[in-house]
């Protein structure tokens, strides 16, 4: 659309342009604010993680599972400790009959994380 005024013929066609160029640029924002997030929240377990020796803190990582031009899926997880991340976050039996500390790391920046996404997503489209 090169001018400002359109004929009564050419107004769906005008509407349906401008409906489909904020699609895309809601669609980069929203990306944008996913990748922000996910490292967000990869570096608030890291931070919070328990430290033995420090591979634990270390293993988190973030990993783009699906991408589309509307979506994007991001999984922030453990790639080589991901067996302790249970056991840590809620605690476990020991042998004797006791339970370990539970050490809260994950739910935490996970609740954080969905409050940041909601405060980037309505920023952006607003």
């Amino acid at each position: 659309m090169s001018s400002n005024t359109v004929s009564i013929d050419e107004m769906a066609e005008a509407i349906n342009e401008s409906l489909q160029e904020y699609a895309t640029l809601a669609s980069d924002e929203l990306k944008s604010a996913v990748k922000k997030t996910a490292k967000s929240v990869k570096e608030s377990i890291s931070d919070n993680a328990p430290v033995d020796t420090g591979a634990y803190k270390k293993s988190w990582t973030t990993k783009t599972t699906s991408e589309s031009s509307e979506a994007i899926e991001i999984t922030v997880y453990s790639k080589n400790r991901y067996q302790l991340a249970h056991l840590l976050e809620k605690g476990h039996a020991n042998r004797n009959g006791g339970r370990t500390k539970a050490y809260s790391h994950i739910a935490p920046a996970e609740e954080d994380g969905e409050e940041m996404l909601k405060e980037l997503i309505e920023k952006a489209l607003s």
